[in-house]
């Protein structure tokens, strides 16, 4: 079976390399966050976004434990805050929408007003040659309609600049799927 997770990763690792810039627009409890540190390294910097205080004490907690490089910077913001903290262009972003895993509030999630700014704000934040990932969790009703605004939103954008590609297993309906959001790498800055 196709692991979406470990996709992600296989296209972020081919735009990210030690000392880029990287971004985890939703935190949650900082797995993205630990990869995209370990990725960039010592020399990288990666900036974390969640509007919850305790996503960022279990996003602390779990890249202490797993030894993360000290380059990261933890903000309770919204993701569509991001570019007022962020001024540096970046090599990759990841979003994960939905609700804080085991946090037991399945009713405080992602949403369409914020989600999508966000993700149009991200991506003129890359870089040339840059890449977003956007998890979409269809299995609620909020998920299933920020993946449909995306959806219309990113078949906007212009083929020579941005090119957004959809993975989803297309027997199940209500499986979580994303969007790969590559930046061309003749795109001007």
């Amino acid at each position: 079976m196709v692991d979406l997770t470990g996709l992600h990763k296989h296209f972020i690792l081919e735009h990210l390399k030690e000392g880029d810039v990287a971004v985890d627009f939703t935190m949650g409890n900082g797995n993205d966050t630990l990869f995209l540190s370990k990725t960039v390294g010592e020399t990288g910097k990666v900036y974390a976004f969640d509007i919850q205080p305790e996503a960022l004490d279990s996003t602390r907690a779990h890249l202490e434990a797993n030894g993360a490089p000290e380059n990261y910077t933890l903000i309770c913001a919204s993701h569509h805050l991001a570019g007022e903290y962020v001024k540096e262009k970046i090599a990759a972003g990841m979003f994960n929408l939905g609700y804080l895993p085991r946090s037991g509030r399945k009713a405080l999630t992602t949403k369409r007003e914020t989600t999508l700014p966000a993700v149009a704000a991200a991506i003129s934040m890359l870089k040339p040659g840059g890449a977003l990932i956007v998890a979409i969790y269809p299995g609620h009703e909020e998920g299933k309609l920020e993946g449909e605004e995306l959806s219309e939103y990113l078949a906007t954008l212009s083929k020579y600049e941005i090119c957004p590609s959809q993975f989803k297993i297309l027997n199940s309906p209500d499986s979580p799927y994303f969007f790969l959001i590559e930046k061309s790498p003749k795109c001007k800055d």
